[in-house]
C-alpha cells in the first residue's frame, strides 16, 4: 500500500513539473516573439507565434500569440 502511495504521488509530482515546463516554455517563445517584432523582424515572430499555438494550445500564450498574429495581420 505505502509503495503504491508513493508511486502515485511521485506520477503527480511528475505531471505537475511538467506542466509548469510547458508554460515556462510557452512564455519564453513568446518573449521571444515579441522581441522578434521589436527587431522588426515580423516573418521570425509569426512563425514563434505559430509555434505556441502548435506546442502550447492550452497556454495563455497560445492566445496572446493569436491576438499578437492578428495584430500581425495574420
Amino acid at each position: 500500500m505505502k509503495y503504491s502511495a508513493m508511486l502515485i504521488a511521485a506520477m503527480c509530482l511528475f505531471f505537475f513539473s511538467a506542466c509548469s515546463d510547458n508554460g515556462a516554455k510557452a512564455e519564453e517563445l513568446f518573449e521571444t516573439a515579441q522581441f522578434e517584432e521589436l527587431q522588426k523582424n515580423g516573418e521570425h515572430a509569426l512563425q514563434l507565434y505559430t509555434d505556441i499555438i502548435a506546442r502550447y494550445p492550452e497556454s495563455k500564450f497560445a492566445q496572446k500569440a493569436k491576438v499578437r498574429m492578428a495584430a500581425l495581420g495574420k
